[in-house]
């Protein structure tokens, strides 16, 4: 197992506008670590300048003790999972998963041995022989994870393996990979945009955002301590509410809407407040929040839980009650915000200036 370390990285393509700013981070050997953001983040980016794909404009890569910047990708001791499988369609599974071990001059006998191996481990010993057109999506992820892994290479790449595949067979292969990187013991670096794979398989997270790291932690404490909004918003489903607050003596108005009756220790006029869905309740379940009466606009009834929609001021807001509840759009309905649930943040600088207390199933987390 070996650490992967980014050492004040940056990235410019044109030598004036740098696609990521400032990378410092240890993904420490064996740890899952998970690059996750929207679209045009730089997590790629990121993932390529470690596999050698991409040269490295400012800053120092070391893998284990060794300073990587300059080695060729062969030299780098690791393998790497693509977005599009990237599987030679002419050869068969067998010669797929061991297309790297005969370019490393192996001998047929160890191959052979690795390949039998590989493949019961992932359940691909029936295909051996065939073609990758006559594989599902999912077998065909299985062989390129197999090619990967076959190598016995300590770090593994993965540039969002599972974008391509159908809901239920993401579920299933996220489980996969995850119960694969802790049998082999290896370090896993996984780039996506999807925040459920982020928050199920990462030992520890990095929010990525216009190319600057946004927040690294373990995936529950980014979760309850989002270090600004757009963490706050990006992570969780449906996302935080957010929306402007004016600061008074004893108050918080939300929106020029409702006026909550508050103390904060701050000189600021202006912030922004948050609060998770899950933490807007119905009448009468809680002792200490503020009641209040909002319109239906959209409900999603899911079974096991329920989805509603409402407008404060200029903000869509979102609460989500469990259990299946009878409520239509255009609705009067009643609703309680915990004082203790909410987030609040710097309207500038996105800083968080105050932390919930975060009421759950289990007890209360105070975050």
């Amino acid at each position: 197992m070996k650490a992967v370390s980014l050492q004040h990285i940056t990235k410019s393509y044109d030598n004036k506008h740098e696609v990521l700013q400032d990378i410092s981070v240890t993904i420490e050997p064996g740890e899952f670590f998970v690059l996750v953001g929207p679209s045009g983040c730089g997590k790629s980016t990121m993932l390529r300048m470690i596999a050698g794909l991409e040269t490295i404009t400012s800053g120092q890569l070391l893998i284990g003790e060794k300073v990587a910047n300059d080695l060729p990708p062969v030299k780098r001791e690791l393998s790497m999972v693509f977005q599009n499988y990237a599987l030679y369609p002419h050869l068969s599974v067998a010669q797929n998963i061991s297309f790297g071990l005969h370019a490393k001059k192996m001998n047929k006998k160890e191959i052979n041995t690795r390949i039998e191996q590989v493949a019961a481990t992932l359940q691909l010993t029936p295909y051996l022989q065939r073609k990758p057109r006559e594989l599902s999506g999912g077998q065909r992820q299985r062989v390129a994870l197999a090619r990967a892994i076959v190598s016995e290479a300590p770090i593994c790449l993965m540039d969002e393996p599972l974008s391509n595949l159908d809901a239920k067979l993401r579920t299933h292969m996220r489980a996969e990979i995850k119960k694969l990187q802790r049998q082999l013991g290896i370090t896993m670096i996984y780039v996506t945009h999807d925040q459920v794979e982020a928050m199920t398989m990462g030992d520890r997270i990095m929010i990525l955002h216009n190319g600057e790291i946004q927040q690294i932690g373990r995936p529950i404490d980014i979760y309850n301590y989002p270090a600004n909004p757009f963490v706050a918003t990006f992570i969780g489903a449906p996302p935080m509410n957010i929306a402007q607050a004016t600061v008074t003596k004893q108050q918080l108005i939300i929106e020029d809407t409702w006026q909550l009756p508050y103390h904060l220790p701050s000189k600021l006029p202006n912030v922004k407040i948050g609060i998770r869905p899950e933490h807007i309740y119905p009448p009468d379940t809680i002792q200490q929040g503020f009641a209040t009466t909002i319109l239906v606009e959209n409900v999603e009834m899911l079974g096991t839980e329920t989805i509603i929609q409402f407008t404060i001021g200029t903000a869509t807001w979102y609460a989500k009650w469990q259990g299946q509840w009878a409520i239509s759009s255009g609705q009067s309905l009643v609703i309680t915000l915990p004082y203790d649930a909410l987030y609040i943040y710097h309207t500038e600088t996105g800083e968080l200036l105050k932390k919930a207390s975060i009421t759950t199933q289990g007890g209360v987390a105070d975050v």
